[in-house]
């Protein structure tokens, strides 16, 4: 069963059971699908998917740091509610062990050996993370500590 397949079986469900925080949240994603469906003109994968639903918990985060120091802390509790719920859909994150190997692949695939490779490492690493959760800031750090300490060439 796909992301999409599983948010739209909960949305039926959340319906059916009047839960309207969780119905909400479901239809809201529904809708950011859709739109972005007829933007790209064909049905989302679940690597696409994936990438949605990461923006739309990046926005929720913000959105709860923004009423947080609004004082509307109410607010700021439904924006944490639905990042959690959204958060349920996505794979489990990439384990440090698994990154740190895939950044070392890509050094010696790319051959980069100075800290002006970033760029060109982080590109094969993020190739390699398609559709999978990852923080793009910590992968970043990861790549950046590892090029520092190589030898210069």
């Amino acid at each position: 069963m796909t992301i999409r397949e599983r948010l739209l079986a909960d949305l039926t469900t959340a319906l059916k059971t009047k839960d309207t925080a969780r119905l909400e949240a479901l239809r809201m994603v529904k809708a950011a699908i859709q739109k972005q469906e007829i933007e790209v003109q064909h049905q989302l994968d679940d690597a696409e998917t994936t990438a949605l639903l990461s923006t739309l918990i990046k926005q929720r985060r913000e959105a709860t740091d923004a009423f947080v120091k609004g004082g509307r802390e109410d607010l700021a509790a439904k924006e944490r509610a639905e990042a959690e719920l959204l958060e349920s859909y996505l794979p489990p994150p990439i384990g440090v062990a698994e990154l740190d190997a895939l950044v070392t692949s890509a050094i010696a695939e790319t051959g980069a050996g100075s800290p002006k490779d970033i760029g060109l490492v982080m590109k094969a690493v993020m190739a390699k993370l398609a559709g999978q959760r990852v923080d793009g800031k910590a992968v970043n750090e990861l790549v950046r500590a590892k090029l520092s300490n190589q030898p210069s060439r």
